[in-house]
């Protein structure tokens, strides 16, 4: 999660170097350097103790002096001294969907709009569409990302929360006195956005090896803000992957750490139902431990707090309320799918649409994980955008994978393509090119702002072609940035129960599509899941762990998910919807 957090820091950096006006080649430099970072798939504190950043193309002396500085101290000084000289609130505006560094600019520089309240005066006003390059057109663009982004303000996604936690994490394992540390509240949970993150750490006995934790966190070179700040909690905004994280550390004593990890996992509605079955029994639950009278009869194991209310233990990934309490007093929680189970992936890009790799490096980075199979999904000749492939590319790309897979040792290569869904619901390649294929994903990218009825009908048109096998992020969500469509869920579902498609649990965290909710909705219809981690890198393979955690908010189990199954029988099932 460090790369990510320095690759964010130096493209930050770029866009506050764009919005002064500075140097061309120095903004070039350090999104390249955010682009390099961003793309390893190693830790980069074992390439800085090896010395192999000094080898990456795009990382001069200057870059890594600042990553060595980051990996040293949590924080780069030039990019706080960057951050001086703006408005603190400058930063937000890209936040905004579709507003970047040019046109922050262009607000900032002629209009003095220093933050997203003052950007939404001078649309209200006309000022931002008499702007040059901009008109009445881009300015109600604009006001339609602020209010989309007003929807979740103060939450953020999952990886940038993994991201801020792992720093802190990181930063703690070395304080005196800590003994354990984990994430807590929503984050464990793998809510797909996080308001803030709870750490929870366990201490040394006494009162001053708690004080000296939280001081440490409190005056962390990372931290932007101290909220709170006491003997047993505190409260921060950290700087983290160029954003301002809330970060909530508690210290509680060994004894009651498994209650503690309990009671701040779960979700209110999740611990409401457990202090109701403690009542009943005559105990009380709280973040301390698990009592009868004065007597601690549980606390230093969380498993055990579950086993004494008479209760299987739950996965923190369900608890929300929705049912898994009365399924662990009758034994009949689901075994959730595990990353463990995951045999491959089936989504990914190359360099021959819009991935940074080839075939081979996928591969590699593949076997490294364990994998038996991967299966190339390039774009079609539709995404144009994303360097879609043509009909004659497309060929040319299965001979290649098909060569390549005879060469291959301890993994299968399928080919695959992500295929447009046009207008009309029709694939963007014709039958005779799919029939080629091993496994065709068919996604919607155009058109998602559509009414109800018409982009329902588009997605259940392309689920009775004989050869389409899974629907792609089929709401097309990007969180923080882009409403779903409004898909008829219940419709979608049921269709691909009787044409027996599948839907994709599309890892990206951006995406997290289909939902969880949606995920439980498919699995009860009886319709078989796929993970896949939208790959365009070799580091973008790791998002797997999201996606299953996803697919296991929503009750998945090793069965209801393909990617679970070797490739001769994903083959087999590919092959079963088609022409006999």
């Amino acid at each position: 999660m460090k790369n990510k957090i320095i690759s964010a820091l130096f493209d930050q950096m770029a866009d506050i170097m764009e919005i002064l006006g500075e140097d061309r080649f120095r903004i070039n430099s350090y999104r390249k350097v955010a682009r390099v970072i961003g793309d390893i798939p190693t830790d980069i504190e074992n390439l800085l103790a090896a010395g192999q950043l000094t080898k990456m193309p795009g990382i001069g002396k200057s870059s890594l002096a600042k990553i060595e500085e980051f990996a040293g101290t949590g924080a780069i000084a030039a990019h706080q001294e960057l951050l001086a000289r703006i408005p603190p609130e400058l930063p937000e505006l890209l936040t905004i969907p579709g507003v970047g560094p040019k046109g922050v600019k262009a607000v900032y520089d002629q209009l003095n709009v220093t933050s997203i309240a003052g950007l939404k005066a001078a649309i209200e006003d006309g000022s931002v569409a008499g702007l040059a390059g901009f008109g009445d057109k881009k300015a109600a663009a604009i006001a339609r990302g602020i209010a989309f982004l007003e929807k979740s303000t103060g939450r953020i996604r999952i990886d940038q929360a993994l991201g801020a936690a792992e720093l802190v994490r990181g930063f703690l394992l070395d304080v005196s006195g800590m003994l354990r540390i984990r994430t807590a509240g929503s984050l464990r949970r793998r809510v797909e956005t996080i308001g803030d993150v709870d750490m929870l750490v366990a201490n040394q006995a006494g009162r001053e090896a708690g004080e000296r934790i939280i001081q440490a966190f409190t005056d962390a070179v990372f931290v932007r803000e101290v909220l709170a700040s006491g003997p047993t909690k505190g409260s921060a905004i950290i700087e983290a992957g160029g954003i301002g994280v809330h970060v909530d550390v508690r210290v509680v004593p060994e004894e009651s750490f498994g209650a503690a990890a309990q009671y701040f996992t779960g979700s209110k509605e999740h611990n409401v139902r457990l202090r109701e079955i403690a009542v009943k029994a005559k105990l009380k639950l709280n973040e301390y431990g698990l009592f009868k009278a004065d007597k601690m009869i549980s606390g230093p194991i969380e498993e055990e707090i579950y086993q004494k209310l008479g209760l299987d233990y739950v996965s923190p990934l369900l608890r929300e309320d929705r049912g898994e309490v009365q399924a662990a007093k009758e034994h009949s929680l689901p075994e959730l799918i595990q990353l463990g189970d995951v045999k491959g992936d089936f989504h990914m890009h190359t360099i021959a649409s819009d991935g940074n790799c080839d075939v081979s490096e996928l591969v590699e980075a593949a076997k490294k994980l364990g994998y038996e199979y991967i299966c190339i999904t390039d774009h079609s000749k539709s995404s144009v955008i994303a360097n879609g492939l043509s009909a004659k590319q497309l060929a040319q790309q299965i001979k290649q994978i098909r060569k390549l897979n005879e060469k291959a040792k301890g993994i299968t290569i399928l080919a695959g393509s992500e295929v447009d869904i046009l207008a009309n619901g029709k694939m963007d390649f014709d039958d005779e090119l799919l029939a080629e294929l091993d496994f065709v994903i068919a996604s919607v990218h155009s058109g998602l702002a559509g009414p109800r009825e018409k982009v329902t009908t588009r997605t259940l048109k392309a689920m009775d072609s004989p050869y389409v096998n899974c629907i792609g992020h089929p709401t097309g969500r990007l969180i923080g940035q882009r409403e779903a469509m409004d898909l008829d869920m219940a419709a979608v579902i049921k269709h691909a129960a009787e044409t027996n498609t599948a839907l994709e649990v599309n890892a990206n965290p951006w995406r997290l599509d289909l939902k969880d909710t949606h995920c439980r909705m498919a699995i009860e219809a009886g319709v078989r899941l796929v993970i896949g981690t939208d790959a365009h890198s070799t580091d973008g393979l790791g998002l797997m762990g999201l996606g299953v955690a996803t697919a296991a908010r929503g009750w998945a189990t090793k069965a209801d998910v393909l990617n679970t199954i070797s490739p001769a029988k994903i083959r087999r099932w590919a092959r079963s919807k088609r022409p006999k």
